[in-house]
C-alpha cells in the first residue's frame, strides 16, 4: 500500500526534531452539499531543524517513531530535504505538490 504524502503549514518548531503541521482539506457536507474547511494538526519528524513556524512543507507516512509521531518531513518550501530516504525522495518526484493558490484581485 502507498504511504500518504500531505501537504501543510507549520505551525510549531519549538520541540527538538519534531514540527507541527496543520494540514487542512475540504470536504462536502452530507446534505447542504456545501464545501467545509477541515484541518489536522500531525507531528513530523525534522531531523535536521530546518523548519520554521510558517513554512509551507510535504510530510510522508513512516513507522512510528514515538507516541504521536508517524511522519516525516520530505520538502520543506518546495526543496526536498537532505535526510529524506531513497523511497521519500522518489515519491516527491511522482507527486507533484500542488500549486498554490493565485490571490483573487
Amino acid at each position: 500500500m502507498p504511504r500518504r504524502v500531505l501537504t501543510g503549514r507549520v505551525t510549531s518548531d519549538k520541540q527538538d526534531k519534531t514540527i507541527t503541521v496543520l494540514v487542512d482539506r475540504r470536504v462536502m457536507h452530507p446534505l447542504y452539499k456545501k464545501f467545509i474547511r477541515r484541518s489536522k494538526k500531525y507531528a513530523a519528524h525534522d531531523e535536521e531543524n530546518l523548519c520554521k513556524v510558517g513554512d509551507t512543507v510535504r510530510i510522508i507516512e513512516c513507522p512510528p517513531i514515538s507516541k504521536r509521531k508517524t511522519w516525516t518531513l520530505i520538502e520543506r518550501n518546495g526543496q526536498i530535504v537532505g535526510s529524506a530516504d531513497e523511497a521519500a525522495k522518489e515519491i516527491a518526484e511522482h507527486h507533484p505538490a500542488p500549486p498554490a493558490p493565485t490571490p483573487a484581485v
